[in-house]
């Protein structure tokens, strides 16, 4: 009978505990601090995140309404566009929302769901950067073959190759991070959700998400930047052959925009990265600080970028707004 009792609580308990589980939430963190102030920092933020989705969707509209515009590199650059505006309307509401109303709390469900389309929707920009970076290599390596190397069917294929392999990799880690029990005080150190700072949050076993996490970084960041470096190595070759001092600044400068796109990306991305998996002491607002710039800054700074160093577009933008 004694026995009996003990396994009818345990059971209770066990359900009770489960139960707690399925509406627990976790918590979001805006500045440490500065809560008095929040209101005057979610102004800039504001700011950002509207200049992003008017640059990106003004890229968008320029590159759709102009044929003379659908070219590879362009096209590449519509699906830069996307992707940054995805990544801003998936995380800058959540941002918004702590900062002017102290709502700081997401349910399990909702902090998985972003943060697969934050990680996802990173690797796809990762793949456009390094599909870009192939396409400038094409144009300078062999101009003549250009249009028979990348025709819109070959696009095609290598956006919807993006778009699998961002699935492939990062639908995994919201299933593994919900087999975890999250017994503790869930406040996490970003006013969004990403797989590292989540995982830490379980009084689980987290060794298989942290390699896993690992291999996607290595598998997309790590590949895509090392094709991204070689890619430039062979322009410089190409270009140190022409004879021309002229037409070598030509070619180069046809890259700027596009070095300047993945600096913006990689530098932040890298370095919250090494932060959440080798800066356990490093100071909570380094941390808060590089998780807004890997946010923020690209999809605000590279249509702004490509509008000022793509003749095409610039001049096509004044156009616009001209009449």
């Amino acid at each position: 009978m004694t026995e009996s009792r003990l396994s009818s609580s345990c059971y209770i308990m066990s359900t009770i505990n489960d139960t707690i589980l399925q509406h627990a939430v976790f918590l979001l963190t805006g500045i440490p601090g500065l809560e008095d102030i929040h209101v005057w920092i979610s102004i800039p933020f504001c700011l950002m995140y509207i200049i992003s989705i008017l640059g990106n969707s003004v890229i968008l509209f320029i590159i759709k309404t102009d044929p003379t515009l659908h070219e590879p590199m362009y096209i590449f650059l519509s699906m830069l566009a996307i992707t940054d505006l995805g990544i801003s309307i998936s995380t800058m509401p959540t941002i918004l929302g702590i900062y002017w109303f102290n709502s700081r709390e997401i349910s399990f469900d909702a902090c998985f769901a972003q943060l697969f389309f934050i990680h996802f929707l990173s690797g796809i920009e990762s793949t456009m950067l390094l599909f870009m970076a192939f396409d400038r290599f094409v144009a300078i390596y062999n101009p003549l073959r250009y249009a028979s190397i990348l025709t819109p069917l070959r696009v095609a294929k290598m956006g919807l190759v993006s778009l699998l392999r961002g699935v492939v990799l990062i639908f995994p880690l919201p299933i593994l991070l919900k087999r975890f029990r999250y017994c503790q005080v869930n406040i996490l150190s970003h006013s969004y959700c990403l797989h590292q700072d989540v995982m830490k949050m379980a009084c689980s076993d987290i060794r298989v998400n942290s390699v896993y996490g690992l291999f996607v970084i290595v598998s997309t960041v790590g590949l895509d930047s090392l094709f991204i470096l070689l890619s430039y190595v062979m322009i410089l070759k190409t270009v140190r052959s022409i004879a021309s001092h002229a037409e070598r600044i030509k070619a180069l400068n046809t890259c700027v925009s596009h070095v300047c796109a993945v600096l913006l990306f990689y530098t932040a991305l890298i370095g919250l990265s090494v932060i959440h998996r080798f800066g356990k002491n490093s100071f909570s607002f380094i941390q808060i600080v590089m998780g807004y710039v890997y946010m923020m800054v690209p999809p605000l700074m590279n249509p702004i970028v490509y509008s000022v160093k793509s003749k095409q577009i610039r001049v096509r933008i004044i156009r616009m707004f001209v009449k």
